[in-house]
């Protein structure tokens, strides 16, 4: 009789029917009394690890140096030397303040002093006559006495009219206001022909210092004495991590900054704590009062342990459970602390212990302290055919000779 299949596909219809009954007897022997053996799970070990404590906070964009302008006379802006909106140095004249009146008074305080040096001079001399005079008492001493004192009332007269010179001296400079600052100066509050005071409340015009720039950081006191608490256990250090800007826009701020300082005080109208950053501004992109989010690391855990998402569950009432696996090879649920993500894993800071196999796979119909066979995550499963199914198929493998006979 000529057979149907070729001579050298038989090899390999013989071993399939092999595997398959293989398939069949293991199949009948993890199922016993109608009962299926145990589910295979897949599991890995973790071991603790150090993970950042990531916060991603409100912040607003603050400038580095801030000078408001501001005239020390009083007088009319004749001059106004600078352009707005452009970029000034410290020590450049910004307006020029009518300094008539205040050169008068240097020339009147001048014109003091010269005075009082020749005052000062005719006492001095009238009592150095006074002096040998008095020894032989051709004078009174009395009358020496009264001469000594005139020559230094008359000297300290001149170290007054010098003071009130260099006061009109220093008045006369005012009158040209200098940029305190260096940076980039705004519109001009005050035109020429302006009538200004040296108390006024407004300011000619304000200069702020972009590059680099503050951004102010706000945080929750409540987060911030968490923090503190969690700085005192051990595992938990502080981190000096760059400070991230996320922009109104939704775009990341390419440059990094760092956390200057943080204010001992707690704003008791909106309950937060500021924290400062310094950032690059090179190209002027930060905008004081422009508002962003600030992602930084405050704090590194070195006994956390990162956790495959699909691992980890949570109750009605939000606890987090895992399932790891027991002595026998058994599931033992364990409820763990876990409040945040990283990456595609959760950061578990409470319940693992060193070497625990978390099964993160097969965990959909898993029960606490069921039998299970634990695997080592991502391995191939061994997928064998129904047992009614493979015994219709070897009898209709079987039946096919007799019907060619």
């Amino acid at each position: 009789m000529h057979s149907p299949f070729p001579r050298a596909t038989l090899p390999l219809l013989a071993a399939s029917l092999l595997l398959a009954g293989c398939s069949r007897e293991d199949e009948q022997a993890q199922e016993k009394g109608g009962q299926r053996g145990p589910a295979q799970v897949g599991f890995v070990t973790v071991q603790p690890t150090s993970v950042a404590e990531t916060v991603e906070l409100n912040a607003r964009v603050t400038a580095y140096q801030q000078s408001e302008v501001r005239p020390q006379v009083a007088g009319v802006i004749r001059r106004r030397f600078f352009t707005e909106g452009s970029v000034v140095r410290q020590g450049q004249t910004l307006y020029e303040i009518d300094p008539r009146l205040y050169s008068a008074a240097v020339s009147e305080a001048q014109a003091n002093l010269q005075s009082a040096r020749a005052n000062a001079e005719a006492t001095r001399v009238n009592a150095e006559r006074l002096g040998p005079l008095a020894e032989m008492e051709a004078v009174s001493r009395q009358e020496y006495t009264n001469a000594a004192a005139a020559s230094r009332q008359a000297q300290a007269s001149v170290a007054q009219t010098q003071a009130q010179l260099e006061t009109a001296r220093i008045n006369l400079r005012f009158t040209k206001v200098p940029a305190p600052i260096t940076g980039r100066i705004g519109r001009s509050l005050a035109t020429v022909g302006a009538l200004v005071t040296a108390n006024q409340a407004e300011p000619l015009a304000v200069i702020q210092r972009l590059d680099p720039i503050y951004v102010d950081i706000q945080q929750s006191s409540a987060e911030l004495l968490a923090l503190r608490r969690a700085l005192s256990r051990d595992g938990v250090t502080p981190a000096r991590a760059a400070v991230r800007l996320r922009l109104e826009d939704g775009s990341d701020y390419e440059q990094t900054g760092t956390v200057e300082f943080a204010e001992s005080l707690v704003d008791p109208n909106t309950g937060t704590v500021t924290l400062r950053a310094r950032f690059p501004n090179p190209h002027g992109l930060l905008l004081p009062g422009m508002f962003a989010r600030a992602m930084f690391a405050q704090s590194v855990n070195t006994r956390a342990f990162l956790v495959p998402q699909p691992g980890l569950s949570r109750s009605p009432a939000g606890d987090a459970t895992v399932f790891v696996v027991g002595p026998g090879n058994k599931a033992v649920q364990r409820k763990v602390v876990a409040e945040r993500t990283v990456g595609t894993n959760w950061v578990v800071t409470q319940g693992l212990k060193p070497g625990d196999r978390v099964i993160v796979q097969g965990t959909g119909n898993l029960r606490p302290d069921a039998q299970i066979r634990p695997v080592p995550a991502d391995t191939p499963q061994r997928i064998a055919p129904p047992e009614g199914e493979g015994k219709q198929r070897g009898d209709s493998n079987s039946s096919a000779p007799a019907k060619a006979d």
